[in-house]
């Protein structure tokens, strides 16, 4: 059978229905009715159709707590879901509890809770024997990350005649994380870990998490979790020269859709990249993933754990983690998104890039971004915390921008003279700007960097001090041209902030940081401006507010968006 169209228009009817319609059951109702009437399915794909959709019901009426409710033949508990009963599943996997064990009481209340609370027999956490895992091997040397393949796999549905949770029957691939220090985890984390657990198993935007298991040979506790195919920076890197914004729109539309899951639960990221956000090739949709288990159990409490390039101003400074510091993280990932490349990539001292991002620094907004996009962006991405949007604005402003783009790409295909005046109307709206030679340059020149070469692709511990609060970048500085392989041409303001910092005094980092990094790119920019002719600009500028960069420029034919 078809799974990857099945998934992806079942996807896809999800998405539009999600954001139109408030009645859920009506809403899938509509899909099953759609899919019965395709005649381009098969007897089998309509059926496996109809069944995934028959389990999304049952999950959501058991998730929100609100449906018809029937009364269980085994249990006499008045259920919700019609392919099985939540209550007998919940019941089974209690009666199993003495069954199985981490070894760390912790883990195993962890588990246990999460079962208890149990939504559907094919999303159910557990405990996962390292025997029953086979062929392990590293995934990538940037963290540490394996695949695996799981024997008879996860559970997969209720048997009503046996009483007993069944499992797939085959061994699918799965990938493995590798936990550090759990041994030490305080509640904190506990708490964190059980949120990331419940949240998975409510929300399939979420990337699904299995279970724990043990690595005996170093005591290493690990996440067992679905694989996906690649994460977002991989992508962008292997296609970008391939999607359209019609696609990059769509990304984003993913990401702030499942973020939006997410703070509906009151829970907060708080280490969202382009390394943790992954992409399923079967339904051509991308999951978070990473919301708990964040770092080493035991890092101090004045520490903060992420990504440099993608954490928000404040964090940095020392304030607390908000809502508000994830939507930062957004406005990195929509720039990243647009251009195919990490951001600061050329920036590898990390205290230089932290001061850079308390004074407004940004990455460099280069041609060929929708207008309407780059304002959201920026606004995501305000030192004042305050001044962004909240998810829900976001989400709907970015779902707005994809029904348009699917609009034009229906359109596109059709002779009506009836729809000319919608496409110029959304044309003016969503205009979108030519990509200049040297902007098409600087992207080849990035695909040929390896992570590893990197430092600042993976998450680790900061422990800042006595920062500055953060700021917008002015107009002023915004205008201003540094050569910073030349001390003596950088900004004093920016000098006397840096040699204020107590992390500076007594340091001679702030000559090294320009005498050394900005040395090696003004040198590789230096060498491709005489050798090709071109000009190439700072990967990063100061911003203040939207209006800083110019929209006087040619817009692209319709075909280039979609």
């Amino acid at each position: 059978m078809a799974h990857e169209f099945i998934y992806s228009e079942i996807h896809r009817a999800e998405k539009l229905a999600e954001n139109t319609q408030n009645n859920k059951e009506k809403q899938y109702e509509s899909i099953k009715q759609t899919i019965l009437a395709d005649q381009t399915f098969t007897s089998d794909e309509r059926s496996h159709a109809i069944k995934l959709i028959n389990k999304k019901i049952d999950k959501y009426k058991v998730r929100e707590n609100k449906g018809t409710r029937r009364t269980c033949e085994i249990c006499q508990g008045k259920c919700l879901a019609t392919l099985y009963c939540e209550y007998c599943v919940r019941n089974y996997l209690i009666a199993q509890f003495s069954n199985w064990t981490s070894e760390n009481d912790n883990i195993d209340n962890l588990i246990r809770e999460c079962q208890m609370e149990t939504l559907k027999p094919d999303n159910i956490i557990e405990w996962i024997p390292y025997n029953n895992l086979r062929s392990i091997n590293y995934l990538t040397d940037c963290s540490k990350i394996y695949k695996a393949i799981w024997i008879d796999g996860y559970y997969d549905e209720w048997d009503s005649k046996e009483n007993q949770l069944k499992r797939i029957g085959y061994s699918p691939d799965v990938v493995l994380k590798k936990l550090e220090n759990v041994e030490k985890a305080n509640k904190n984390w506990i708490d964190e870990a059980k949120s990331y657990l419940n949240i998975c198993s409510k929300y399939g935007e979420i990337l699904t998490c299995y279970g724990l298991t043990k690595d005996p040979s170093d005591g290493n506790y690990m996440l067992v979790m679905n694989k996906s195919h690649m994460n977002l920076r991989e992508y962008l890197k292997r296609k970008h020269n391939e999607i359209t914004w019609r696609e990059r729109i769509h990304i984003t539309d993913d990401l702030t859709f499942a973020l939006s899951k997410i703070h509906k639960n009151g829970v907060i990221h708080k280490n969202l990249h382009s390394g943790n956000v992954l992409f399923n090739q079967r339904n051509k949709q991308f999951y978070i993933t990473d919301l708990g288990f964040r770092g080493p159990a035991d890092r101090p409490s004045n520490s903060i754990y992420g990504n440099l390039p993608y954490i928000a101003p404040e964090i940095i400074s020392g304030k607390e983690i908000t809502f508000a510091s994830d939507i930062y993280s957004i406005g990195i990932l929509m720039w990243e998104i647009s251009f195919g490349k990490p951001p600061f990539i050329y920036q590898e001292d990390e205290l230089f890039l932290a001061m850079n991002i308390i004074n407004g620094i940004r990455p460099k907004i280069e041609s060929g971004i929708p207008l309407e996009y780059k304002k959201l962006m920026m606004q995501c991405w305000d030192a004042d915390p305050k001044r962004r949007p909240n998810i829900g604005v976001l989400n709907n402003k970015i779902f707005e921008m994809r029904k348009h783009c699917q609009n034009i790409s229906n359109d596109s295909n059709s002779n009506n003279s009836k729809n000319e005046g919608m496409i110029k109307k959304f044309i003016k709206k969503l205009k979108v700007f030519q990509p200049k030679t040297n902007d098409i340059l600087e992207i080849s020149e990035i695909s040929n960097l390896n992570e590893t070469d990197y430092k600042l692709f993976t998450s680790k511990v900061y422990a800042f001090e006595d920062f500055p609060e953060p700021r917008n970048g002015t107009e002023e500085f915004h205008n201003q041209s540094y050569n910073f392989s030349n001390s003596n041409n950088i900004d004093d303001n920016i000098v006397k902030m840096m040699q204020s910092s107590s992390i500076f005094k007594g340091s001679s980092k702030v000559p090294q940081i320009y005498s050394n990094e900005d040395i090696q790119v003004d040198y590789k920019r230096e060498t491709i401006q005489q050798t090709k002719n071109v000009d190439i600009k700072d990967e990063h500028e100061l911003y203040s507010n939207p209006n800083l960069h110019s929209e006087d420029q040619d817009e692209l034919e319709i075909p280039w968006i979609i």
